[in-house]
């Protein structure tokens, strides 16, 4: 039966921002998509769409940033999916690229080896607006990926 044809609709492809360093250690954000679902059970559960990525050990970081923190520029300290569940935030890049997120959208922070440019390395980032924002920070132990979008 056709992924369209049944009641878990079409297979989703989900958007997330990846922040990534090129060959001349600057880094880039990119609008990217999870595209690797399979309908699978999780457990005794009916059919789902899934989107299993590698199996790598984790840290699991929740944070909150107070109103009017910024994070001046910095690389994340290990490749991380950070999603941000209450609050806005922003993620400037070395490029120039700015992006601004809110409840329910989420990252690739892979900007580990950046080399400093006109006093920028990583990114910056920091809250949007008038309440505090709370992220959920995935780290993965694993090395970064340089390419945009990588296959997931």
């Amino acid at each position: 039966m056709a992924d369209d044809d049944d009641k878990m609709g079409p297979r989703p492809e989900v958007p997330y921002w990846h922040l990534y360093v090129d060959e001349d250690g600057v880094s880039h954000q990119k609008q990217c998509h999870l595209t690797h679902y399979e309908k699978a059970a999780m457990g005794d559960a009916d059919p789902q769409w899934n989107n299993e990525q590698e199996d790598v050990t984790s840290t699991v970081v929740f944070t909150e940033q107070p109103v009017g923190w910024v994070g001046e520029w910095h690389e994340n300290p290990k490749p991380q999916w950070i999603m941000v569940m209450s609050g806005r935030w922003f993620i400037e890049s070395m490029d120039g690229t700015r992006i601004e997120q809110g409840p329910g959208e989420f990252s690739l922070g892979e900007d580990q080896g950046c080399t400093e440019t006109d006093g920028k390395n990583g990114h910056r980032s920091g809250t949007v607006g008038d309440e505090p924002c709370r992220l959920m920070c995935v780290q993965l132990h694993q090395d970064p990926d340089r390419s945009p979008c990588p296959d997931r």
